[in-house]
């Protein structure tokens, strides 16, 4: 008879969606080594083998939080892509959970310096294959030029957008401010001719 043990990559996505359904109930302070193990239908020593603090594996969930289910928009014009994007990233940074996920990640990254790396390089680098993905159809379609195809260029608008929330204090961002932070400053960045 053959095991139904699960392994590698199946494990791993199972342990991933366990911390992630646990972070969004219990934010940060309630994550557990033993509740993601129970939830994932495994035991901690497969979970510390991959992650071997909560830090660090709050924080690949973090990344398969903000990577779950989106393909990048469509809607035939640049201009429309980068608004379903961006009210995207509005509606996720708005929600209560993941801004708990995020200050827990920043409260312990304040001790360990290579957990701080991580998670900075996680939220700079957040999307930007979505951000790449849209800026290299709008090149296809002539709407701007092939030079506007780099990552910081590409996360300009999501930086503005989490700007807001860091700066301002809000809970979310109005749409007024996501059409000011398009028509003023993005679309007309990434049609200069620099």
């Amino acid at each position: 008879m053959g095991s139904s043990r699960r392994r590698g990559p199946e494990l791993e996505q199972a342990i991933l969606r366990a911390a992630v359904e646990e972070l969004t109930e219990s934010g940060y302070a309630g994550l557990t080594m033993d509740g993601v193990a129970a939830r994932a239908g495994t035991n901690k020593n497969a979970i510390y083998r991959r992650w071997p603090s909560r830090a660090t594996l709050a924080l690949a969930a973090y990344r398969e939080l903000i990577g779950a289910d989106r393909d990048p928009p469509d809607t035939g014009t640049l201009r429309g892509d980068v608004m379903e994007l961006l009210r995207g990233a509005n509606n996720h940074l708005a929600a209560p959970a993941v801004s708990g996920i995020v200050l827990g990640l920043l409260a312990a990254a304040a001790d360990d310096p290579d957990l701080m790396a991580q998670l900075r390089d996680s939220i700079i680098d957040a999307g930007s294959g979505l951000w790449l993905t849209v800026l290299g159809r709008a090149v296809t379609r002539g709407e701007i030029p092939e030079k506007a195809l780099k990552p910081r260029v590409a996360t300009v608008a999501i930086a503005l957008l989490r700007n807001e929330y860091v700066t301002r204090g809000t809970s979310s961002v109005p749409d007024a401010v996501l059409t000011e932070i398009i028509d003023d400053v993005y679309l007309p960045l990434l049609r200069s001719p620099r």
